[in-house]
């Protein structure tokens, strides 16, 4: 039986999505789209021009604001000045076992723009929430050690692609806590995680794991890999759920419902983490 499409994507039309990181690669395909099924997209990018010259000639109401993920006075000006209500947003931005580097705050870069910055987004945009939050892991979260003492990587050795494999749990273990403390308030907003499997983008540019993208075999193009994202965003799944390609290892294929790592599924950490990244982001707490 052939597997989801965008093509099945439903009417968006009326429906707000705020997609991080939308100029290119997975968060482009994503709002192009959901642009095409209707819906306002608002495109919060470093580069408003850059954004705005890829969706050029694409169907759609698409808006552009700046935004820089990792840097937190930049997230808190993004939602400062957002008005109006939101149906949906998707935590796409994301860097990928980069060189070792701080932002304007002194956190960790590739730690800040994976997990900070979408924590401190969420958290600030939920009181305009309506419908759900999306947020973009990776598989590579199955072999994270994640440090509740040393979130932000100074007390460890750096190392790029351990530390890319952390932000992507501390992504899993952020949705069970939000999940569990929207369903604790009675609020309809749900939280869900996406992954693209292995996709063809400029994301591993930087990474030892580039090497995938000359193994076809076990790769997909973004087209592909924006489907779980599309399926997270539109369609009836229940909150906290993990969705992801179904064929072997999720690295290829159609979007579906998955589990994700046995650690990404533990509330006691997913409790302690929220509780450490408030203390650090002074949000959330």
């Amino acid at each position: 039986m052939a597997g989801w499409t965008a093509d099945q994507l439903p009417s968006m039309t009326g429906q707000t999505v705020v997609i991080t990181g939308g100029g290119g690669g997975i968060g482009l395909v994503t709002a192009r789209e959901l642009g095409r099924a209707g819906a306002r997209v608002v495109l919060a990018v470093r580069d408003a021009g850059k954004a705005r010259r890829a969706v050029a000639g694409m169907p759609g109401d698409f808006e552009f604001r700046r935004l820089d993920v990792a840097d937190l006075e930049s997230v808190r000006a993004f939602a400062r000045a957002y008005d109006g209500e939101l149906d949906v947003l998707v935590n796409n931005a994301g860097v990928m076992d980069i060189p070792a580097a701080r932002t304007a705050q002194g956190f960790d870069l590739q730690t800040a723009t994976n997990y900070f910055g979408p924590f401190v987004l969420t958290n600030l945009l939920l009181p305009r929430l309506t419908g759900r939050v999306v947020t973009v892991s990776s598989q590579l979260h199955r072999f994270a050690k994640l440090d509740l003492d040393d979130l932000d990587w100074r007390a460890r050795r750096y190392q790029g692609l351990a530390v890319y494999e952390s932000s992507k749990l501390a992504v899993v273990l952020f949705s069970l806590e939000l999940q569990r403390r929207l369903s604790a308030a009675g609020s309809r907003v749900r939280s869900i995680v996406a992954h693209p499997g292995v996709a063809r983008t400029g994301l591993v540019s930087h990474s030892r794991l580039d090497l995938v993208n000359r193994l076809p075999f076990l790769v997909q193009d973004a087209e592909r890999g924006a489907l779980p994202v599309l399926y997270a965003a539109s369609q009836d799944v229940p909150g906290n759920a993990y969705v992801g390609p179904d064929g072997l290892f999720g690295f290829t294929g159609f979007p579906m419902v998955r589990k994700p790592g046995r650690a990404g599924r533990d509330p006691v950490a997913a409790g302690r983490l929220w509780r450490a990244t408030a203390e650090l982001t002074g949000v959330g707490a």
